[in-house]
């Protein structure tokens, strides 16, 4: 069996043991539904439906949208309220099941207005987060495009109208928009007011990859769409210094800057300009990240899910270097892209590095990857067949 076909079949291995755990495949009464594994998740399935033609993948990225809109998009068995946290009609629901965004899928239910707020526990309370929208936004986005379907794109874009207007605000006295870090189920109030270090980021990313999924020409769009919010996310972005020595952050902003230039193959000096900056950031965090010794550590001092985010974006470098391939006036003599898109290439190996430590049986028997499985498997399958998340 040559590689590919070896990685297809891992890759169908991990998300058949997903399906089966979390109530996907076979079907259960009772589903575990959790917005970032299952975006990523869908992502996987169209890919290995593209890889196969075999209409069970795709069936099964469809059967997971749809969990996911009844289950996250709606109110909690728990809870005293019931139906779409939208607010809208059973019917309406269906319709429109993003517009009032979706839940988390943390276990706990969500910190009540009376209750302290505990740092600790609020990690496993339900709620909202942005950054898992915007994964969501850009399933639901190559769900239209591998299928044709034009409503999944538009379920993607009512999700980013509500995600903008529940999480952005303005600041008093100076009336700059920022960004809450958590809100509540129906977008009404902050769990955690703070800022997310990326979220503005994702947000102007995602925003302009459904723009010019929602048009030909992206600034030709009739009627102008997500032009608003694009626009304010760009605003808070600037002044923010993306670095960090966070694996799934390093891997974050590459997968940013891979599908930012994706999305303007042409070049152009603003986009010139963010890759520079997002670049610049993922080679800080890179060398912190390799210079602490946490790639050497033994399974029980590492997060699997977390070092799979940064394979996942170094997966996306080549088509950074295919970009500054295809713009070269943009990328000589005195741009900084030149040095830096050929210093990540350095880390390329890392990648495989990463994968084969966790693919390793003696690994996934550790806490680190048995507490976190579902999203473990799926990043792991990502990180393996990362063609189908990184294309936009």
């Amino acid at each position: 069996m040559n590689r590919a076909a070896t990685t297809t079949r891992l890759v169908h291995e991990l998300m058949q043991d997903f399906a089966r755990d979390t109530g996907l495949d076979p079907l259960t009464p009772h589903k575990k539904r959790y917005l970032w594994t299952d975006a990523f998740a869908v992502c996987n399935y169209l890919g290995l439906f593209q890889l196969t033609h075999n209409r069970t993948y795709k069936d099964l990225a469809l059967r997971l949208v749809d969990q996911v809109h009844y289950t996250l998009g709606r109110h909690r068995d728990d809870d005293n309220r019931a139906g779409w946290i939208s607010g809208l009609s059973a019917r309406e629901g269906e319709q429109h099941p993003t517009i009032g965004g979706l839940r988390i899928g943390k276990t706990l239910p969500e910190r009540t207005s009376d209750e302290l707020y505990d740092e600790r526990a609020e990690w496993d309370r339900d709620g909202q987060y942005y950054h898992y929208l915007t994964k969501w936004m850009h399933a639901l986005n190559r769900v239209s495009r591998v299928t044709g379907d034009p409503v999944y794109l538009t379920w993607a874009i009512e999700l980013a109208r509500a995600a903008h207007a529940g999480f952005t605000h303005r600041v008093p006295g100076s009336g700059e928009k920022r960004m809450h870090w958590k809100m509540s189920i129906d977008l009404t109030r902050p769990l955690v007011p703070s800022m997310g270090q990326h979220d503005p980021l994702d947000g102007f990313v995602t925003c302009y990859e459904l723009r010019q999924s929602a048009s030909g020409n992206l600034w030709q769009t009739d009627p102008p769409i997500l032009v608003q919010e694009m626009a304010e996310m760009r605003s808070i972005c600037r002044g923010i210094h993306f670095a960090t020595d966070d694996p799934l952050g390093i891997g974050g902003l590459l997968s940013d800057a891979s599908r930012i230039s994706r999305l303007t193959p042409s070049g152009s000096g603003d986009s010139s300009s963010l890759l520079e900056s997002l670049v610049s950031s993922a080679l800080e965090g890179l060398d912190s990240f390799t210079g602490s010794g946490s790639p050497d550590l033994p399974a029980r001092h590492r997060l699997a899910f977390r070092e799979l985010g940064l394979t996942i974006g170094l997966a996306g470098v080549e088509n950074l270097q295919a970009w500054m391939m295809n713009n070269p006036t943009l990328c000589e003599g005195t741009s900084a892209l030149s040095r830096q898109i050929p210093a990540l290439l350095e880390y390329l190996p890392l990648r495989e590095k990463i994968e084969q430590f966790w693919l390793d049986a003696k690994n996934q028997k550790a806490s680190p990857w048995t507490d976190h499985l579902e999203i473990n498997r799926v990043m792991l399958a990502t990180s393996l067949a990362p063609e189908a998340f990184l294309d936009v």
